[in-house]
């Protein structure tokens, strides 16, 4: 699967669904271009990123490409439906909100193997393309369902996992897996040993400021079941590219203080955070690529240069010294 990534830095649209603001479409488009001027090949979306609006223009942006030049993943777990709905009160769980400045389309919670195929569809519509390289289960996990994950896990189990098996057979995509905010679906999925997750997207779980679980439990077993993992979200919500939200919400003091350490770090060492941030995610034999969101375009070149910044190996040295990442994990 790894063959499939030109470049371990992608591009992640969840900004481009209307995250947190309405975004205007001319600066949505610049942000897009300048992801392919800037040599992303690897781009991933999904019907929950405002109800369907990032695949229509993420769709938009690829139909001036060849479908041959590029790697594009969507995820299934949602339906969305004609019926319209307040997006501020709209039922997404703990991530309620998110995207109240999306679509109203309502969205029904969907992991049977019909709902698979009928989301499928209706993204290829959406991204106006014929075909999907790579497709995740989306959001079975306890921070979207509380303690009924394990239900819609169970339906997913039973449905999407088999139907998504089918169509890697069939040569119909080139991958499935999980794409979750949290370690244990990935984990049960690879003890359970019924299906053969090709690559899981776990964001948010392997990044400077979290790291621990995955980095013990899940790393290992993915690199002996020769499961890949893209990392989503390597700088925490933002927190470590500048911004205020960790965990899709406002950084607490003890965050907020974690991080000021590791730019203390940084600027002794000239260096940027959002390099470390990156290089960090990466650099786990794991991990086939890094997935930033972005919803303007300058903080796409920062994200390329943060890929080939040059970090002092005393940097990485300190940050062990001072208990910021793990005795363990692998460095850049």
């Amino acid at each position: 699967m790894g063959k499939l990534f030109k470049d371990k830095l992608g591009f992640g649209t969840a900004p481009l669904g209307n995250m947190f603001r309405n975004i205007p479409e001319e600066e949505v488009m610049a942000t897009l271009n300048t992801a392919w001027e800037q040599g992303i090949r690897y781009f991933d979306t999904a019907p929950f990123y405002g109800a369907g609006l990032a695949e229509t223009r993420l769709g938009r942006m690829l139909a001036n490409h060849h479908r041959d030049e590029y790697v594009l993943s969507t995820k299934i777990g949602r339906v969305i439906s004609d019926e319209l709905e307040d997006p501020i009160t709209r039922d997404l769980g703990e991530k309620g909100g998110l995207f109240e400045f999306g679509n109203k389309n309502k969205m029904i919670v969907d992991y049977s193997a019909d709902g698979t195929l009928r989301s499928i569809e209706q993204s290829l519509k959406r991204l106006n393309t014929d075909r999907l390289d790579i497709v995740y289960i989306h959001d079975i996990a306890q921070d979207f369902y509380g303690d009924e994950w394990l239900i819609h896990f169970e339906t997913a189990r039973k449905g999407a996992f088999k139907a998504l098996t089918k169509l890697k057979e069939e040569g119909v995509i080139k991958g499935w897996g999980l794409g979750v905010n949290r370690v244990e679906p990935i984990e049960i999925t690879l003890e359970l040993g019924e299906a053969k997750p090709d690559i899981s997207l776990l964001a948010g779980r392997y990044t400077l400021l979290d790291h621990e679980k995955a980095l013990q439990r899940l790393m290992p077993n993915a690199l002996k079941e020769g499961m890949e993992v893209v990392v989503g979200g390597p700088y925490s919500s933002g927190i470590l590219a500048g911004g205020n939200h960790f965990e899709y919400q406002k950084a607490s003091p003890e965050i907020i203080a974690k991080v000021e350490k590791i730019k203390s770090l940084t600027n002794r060492y000239g260096i940027s955070i959002k390099a470390a941030a990156l290089q960090f995610s990466l650099a786990n034999p794991a991990v086939a690529a890094a997935i930033p969101g972005a919803s303007k375009p300058d903080r796409i070149v920062e994200d390329k240069a943060a890929l080939n910044e040059k970090i002092p190996t005393e940097f990485w040295e300190e940050m062990r010294k001072e208990h910021l990442v793990a005795e363990d994990a692998p460095l850049a």
